[in-house]
């Protein structure tokens, strides 16, 4: 669903219906002003609650400390608000002066005039800091727009309790696709004909576009070239896949179970209704603090679609960039460059959880004494899954192809198409939107 706001978000921006948000009234101080001989300036993100906020709120502090000409304020804007706000703040002249952005709409952003081109401000290493792809999404005709701030990666989550109990071991854990099937047939429990647990099912968590990339040796709907690569003989496989899956289970058995699904005790991972489930891999922060202190679990990569094929994952995240029109975008880079520093993301880290964009950060977090074992666990599991893991910039010549995909992908799943079917629809619909 967030994915979904995003892409409606960007839709917006293309469809030129940027220019109907002007005349918005100032929401606080959103431009960089001088007092006390300090450049302040303001900053915008959706870490309003829990650790996230406590964390960015004790990083101003101490930025804010650390110097005495730039001085940062702080507000908080909810998630799904921050991007038509952002927008309309930056149409009607007075943008904050840093924001967290999407990382994959940088490009979209920058052709279109809303982002500073910051070129002048970044060191000729910096982008030596960060995991490769992530920092191909913040160039626009090979100049950054943004900086990458943080990132995620899917993987399994498994309860290490239920794999026990049905007699399977650590060396045993799947790494094909056949394999997590036997596997999850395995953890499949029945009583009176009814699913008690279920093994594993794909669409719990991860959307089918992940399992094209894991089933299509790291191929996205689009290719490196930006040609359209939906109807591929390896995604027709992967839709076959998933829908296998579903036939399995059952479409009454699927639905009854996740109208029973919620948080804390009644996430169905956590209660044991599900012995492995695909995840975002800061799952791990919902474990961590709802979860019973002696639930024991682990985390596996997705597995290759055959030995060989690689084990392919998605992966998301966000930026931080200065809205064009920032009255001084030195100032507001200095903030920037500080936040992305590898200490602070280090710090950052530690208090959310989040897989931090700069390499040396989540390595220093898997080495050092800050983390518990689990913790650990996770940050060596992302930084080892972050080489097999694509970003899916969206393509400027086609920015709301998800949306023509999705619907093709529903009608498969809803069996009005086949998986044939939906994909060379998919591609045709696609290529068109390109064409226009």
């Amino acid at each position: 669903m967030k994915r979904r706001i995003l892409i409606g978000a960007v839709g917006l921006l293309g469809l030129g219906l940027l220019g109907g948000c002007g005349g918005q009234e100032k929401q606080g101080e959103t431009a960089s002003a001088k007092e006390n001989d300090k450049t302040t300036i303001d900053f915008w993100s959706f870490w309003g609650s829990g650790e996230r906020q406590e964390v960015i709120e004790e990083i101003i502090d101490d930025y804010n400390s650390s110097q005495n000409e730039v001085e940062v304020n702080y507000t908080y804007q909810p998630w799904g608000d921050i991007w038509t706000k952002s927008l309309s703040a930056i149409t009607a002249g007075n943008p904050p002066d840093v924001i967290i952005q999407d990382i994959n709409s940088v490009a979209q952003r920058a052709e279109a005039g809303q982002a500073t081109n910051l070129a002048e401000y970044v060191d000729e290493d910096k982008a030596e800091s960060f995991y490769p792809q992530l920092w191909e999404t913040v160039e626009y005709e090979d100049d950054p727009y943004a900086i990458p701030f943080n990132t995620d990666t899917q993987v399994i989550f498994y309860n290490k309790d239920v794999f026990k109990e049905a007699g399977i071991k650590e060396n045993q854990l799947p790494n094909t696709w056949d394999e997590l099937e036997e596997t999850a047939k395995k953890l499949d429990e029945k009583k009176d004909n009814e699913y008690q647990r279920i093994g594993f099912y794909p669409l719990w968590q991860i959307e089918p576009d992940v399992w094209a990339i894991n089933g299509d040796e790291g191929t996205s709907w689009f290719d490196e070239d930006e040609n359209v690569k939906i109807d591929t003989p390896n995604k027709v496989e992967t839709l076959k896949w998933v829908t296998n899956w579903q036939k399995h289970y059952g479409k009454d058995t699927i639905n009854q179970m996740e109208a029973e699904f919620g948080d804390g005790v009644s996430d169905p991972f956590i209660s044991g209704k599900v012995g492995m489930i695909g995840q975002n891999i800061n799952y791990y922060t919902k474990l961590r603090e709802t979860a019973p202190a002696d639930f024991d679990f682990g985390v596996i990569p997705l597995p290759e679609r055959e030995e060989g094929a690689g084990h392919w994952s998605w992966g998301g995240g966000f930026v931080a960039e200065v809205p064009k029109g920032a009255e001084d975008p030195e100032a507001s880079y200095d903030f920037i460059d500080y936040l992305t520093s590898t200490k602070v993301q280090e710090k950052f880290g530690e208090k959310s959880f989040d897989i931090m964009a700069n390499q040396e950060a989540n390595e220093n977090l898997i080495q050092g004494d800050e983390l518990t074992e689990k913790g650990k666990m996770i940050y060596k599991m992302a930084d080892e899954n972050f080489p097999k893991t694509v970003i899916t910039p969206t393509p400027l010549a086609a920015p709301d192809y998800q949306n023509l995909v999705n619907e093709q992908i529903d009608e498969v799943l809803l069996g009005k198409k086949s998986p044939e079917e939906g994909m060379k629809q998919a591609q045709k619909s696609v290529e068109n939107l390109k064409e226009k």
